[in-house]
Parts: structure tokens; C-alpha cells; sequence
């Protein structure tokens, strides 16, 4: 496919990015040197997406030629539970990355509050999202938090972590204010929750803007490429806009692509208004 027939794909575009509407394996091969992919791809029989399925393997081999050295993907996935067993997707898709050259630098977990179900096991709170790379990845940003000892010495067998603390003279060592921030994120997902855009609740299946937004501003840079290649409502391009990075969407459903291009166009005009 030659690069006007991409162009053809186009849906949308700002100074930032550009949007396409196609079947990802189409628009892939000839996009290049993104730095980060930020999606939470179809799995298992979850969710309908009208209809829509994706070829994992192609996409991922697609996704690795796609990324930069040094480059990050995050994938978002669970696993459907069927006949009292779970589908075992999500590990299988980490794996498959792995042997085809890629670094499983990551398994992040994200936590959610909980939907109540009659079973016979806890309830189900978290969803992967495996952080992989090609190489070691070029770039982190790490968020912090607030450490609970912040200031006190602490010594024998009151210890913490290395990158919690800085040396001082004397006895012990001063705790820092801040800290890293574990690999377990919680956000709580729903209505207003995720997003203020009512018009993205036409989705089935949109993830919170905190969570594209901290993985944008974790593994990329203002300036960098972020990819969504199954970008459904536009979260991770939304995001990608307000946070100054470029950015490329794909989507397969003409209608998932209007509700994207309509949440960039409302993030667009509030960033003019406050800039």
C-alpha cells in the first residue's frame, strides 16, 4: 500500500496528530520511530466493539517494527473467566512480545474498584498492563508519592528502601519526602470517573484518563510519538494533546473514530482558552 493510500485512511488531524480510520495491520506498516504505544487492545469475548476483531500476532509484530529503539509499549489486558477457568490471554500476549525481541520491563498492575458478582472467588479488581520494550527503554519519568516517614531517621531495623532515602551526618538517614510509586495503580473507573466526556460512554470499554495520562508522562517526553493503534475513544490521543506530545490513532469503527475526533476537539479549545 502506497503512502497516499494511508493518507486516504486520514480522519482527523491537528498541529499534534493525525487519526486514521482503518484496520490497524493496514496503517501500521508504514508508520515509524514511535516512542511510546499506550492501547488496551479487544480481548477475549468481553466486550462486542460491534463486532470488530484484530489479528493479535500480526498486530504485534506489526506494533514491534513500528516502535523506535528504545521505545515503550504498554498493553492494558485481562482475561476472561469461562467455565470456572481464566482464558490465560493476557500471559500469553506478554510472552508472545517477549519471543518476538522485546523486554517484558514490566508487570504492572491496574486496580479498580470492583464490580459485585455471585462466584465462588474474590472479587475481580485489576487488570494487567505490561510494560514491554525494545531494549532498554529511553526514557523514565518517575511519578512519586508521598512518603509517610517523611524527615525521620531511621535506623537498625527500622529500614526503607534505598531511593526513599538521603545520607546525613551522623546517625541514620533523613526518609525523603517523596518516593517512587509501586507498580499498582488505582483509578476508579465509571461515569464521570474516567473521563467528563459523556459523549465517550458511547464506547464500551473506555480506561481512565489518569491512567494514559501517567503512562504518557512515565515512559515519553514533550515531543515524542505516542501510538494508539486500537484507539477506540480517544483517550490516549486526548491525552497525548494536552500533554504536548505527537501522536497517531488508529480505529477501525468509523463511529469510535467520531467520538475521538470530538473529545481532541474539546481538549484542543480548552488548551487554546487556558494557554
Amino acid at each position: 500500500m502506497s503512502e497516499s493510500k494511508l493518507a486516504s485512511f486520514e480522519y482527523y488531524r491537528t498541529e499534534n496528530g493525525v487519526l486514521y480510520c482503518c484496520p490497524c495491520e493496514d496503517a501500521l506498516p508504514h508508520i515509524h520511530d514511535v516512542d511510546l504505544v499506550v492501547t488496551s487492545p479487544p480481548y477475549d469475548n468481553l466486550r462486542t466493539y460491534q463486532g470488530y476483531k484484530f489479528d493479535f500476532y500480526k498486530t504485534a509484530m506489526l506494533i514491534r517494527r513500528s516502535i523506535a529503539d528504545g521505545g515503550v509499549i504498554v498493553w492494558v489486558v485481562g482475561d476472561e473467566t469461562k467455565n470456572g477457568s481464566e482464558s490465560g490471554t493476557s500471559f500469553r500476549q506478554a510472552l508472545f512480545f517477549k519471543s518476538i525481541g522485546l523486554n517484558l520491563h514490566d508487570t504492572m498492575i491496574y486496580s479498580k474498584d470492583p464490580m459485585p458478582l455471585t462466584h465462588n472467588r474474590y472479587e475481580q479488581a485489576s487488570e494487567y498492563m505490561f510494560v514491554l520494550s525494545k531494549g532498554a527503554p529511553k526514557t523514565f519519568n518517575p511519578l512519586l508519592s508521598h512518603c509517610s516517614r517523611a524527615g525521620q531517621r531511621l535506623t537498625g531495623t527500622r529500614r526503607h528502601n534505598l531511593n526513599d532515602r538521603e545520607p546525613v551526618h551522623g546517625l541514620g538517614a533523613k526518609t525523603k519526602s517523596k518516593k517512587y510509586r509501586v507498580n499498582i495503580w488505582h483509578y476508579s473507573p465509571g461515569f464521570n470517573k474516567s473521563t467528563l466526556d459523556t459523549i465517550a460512554f458511547n464506547h464500551p470499554a473506555i480506561f481512565p484518563e489518569a491512567l494514559a495520562q501517567d503512562h504518557i508522562i512515565s515512559w515519553s517526553n514533550k515531543g515524542d510519538t505516542v501510538l494508539d493503534p486500537m484507539c477506540g475513544s480517544g483517550t490516549t490521543l486526548k491525552m497525548a494533546e494536552r500533554l504536548g506530545r505527537k501522536w497517531i490513532g488508529i480505529e477501525i469503527s468509523e463511529e469510535y473514530c467520531e467520538i475521538a475526533k470530538q473529545r481532541i476537539i474539546k481538549e484542543t479549545r480548552q488548551l487554546r482558552l487556558f494557554n
